[in-house]
């Protein structure tokens, strides 16, 4: 057994879990032998090292999963990494459906958590696709001619806000459901948020 450090939020977000919690105990377990150092991001256990994140476990209606922030770069040769949407560019899950798939798969989750910690100590960096790649929608390109500084306060935020918008925005197939998507966070953006914020 390594040094392992629990973190009392876990332990209080574990005795909360309705769902999985079985499979959460094994995964936790599992990471904390990696010495990463546990911490609760996003309202879900998440692991670092060095204050980079690592991994995250977190529960879904039909599966738990572990995921690698960078999976995208793991090597993968068990096949095992899935890509949640296509939209997601960097993260990638191993997913169960019981506590026995997450024992069987113990040394490989540890060689792919090893191989991630590594990616990271390398510096490695997913190459994300630029914004440019993704079509603003008319309806926002409007609202951004009636409201100037909405444009303004757009392109002050992050890539990774920008894009999430964009996609939010984009979805709908009827214009006028995306026009109200715009309305809704018009005062969000304008206050320099995300779309989760």
């Amino acid at each position: 057994m390594t040094n392992r450090k629990m973190n009392p939020k876990i332990d209080e977000f574990l005795s909360k879990a309705d769902k999985w919690k079985e499979e959460f105990e094994k995964l936790r377990n599992i990471v904390l032998d990696c010495e990463l150092t546990e911490e609760l991001k996003w309202m879900h256990p998440c692991y670092t090292f060095e204050k980079k994140n690592i991994v995250l476990i977190h529960g879904f209606k039909e599966y738990c999963a572990l995921l690698f922030h960078k999976g995208a770069l793991l090597k993968d040769p068990h096949g095992i990494l899935i890509q949640q949407t296509e939209n997601v560019q960097a993260a990638r899950q191993i997913r169960f459906v019981n506590v026995q798939e997450i024992i069987e798969k113990e040394a490989i989750l540890k060689a792919y958590i090893h191989e991630a910690v590594e990616v990271e100590k390398a510096g490695l960096e997913v190459k994300y696709k630029d914004n440019i790649d993704f079509t603003i929608p008319e309806e926002l390109q409007h609202k951004f001619a009636e409201i100037p500084a909405l444009k303004t306060a757009f392109e002050a935020l992050t890539p990774g806000r920008q894009r999430a918008y964009i996609l939010y925005f984009s979805k709908p197939k009827q214009s006028k459901t995306r026009k109200s998507r715009v309305e809704k966070y018009v005062s969000h953006i304008l206050d320099g948020k995300g779309l989760n914020d």
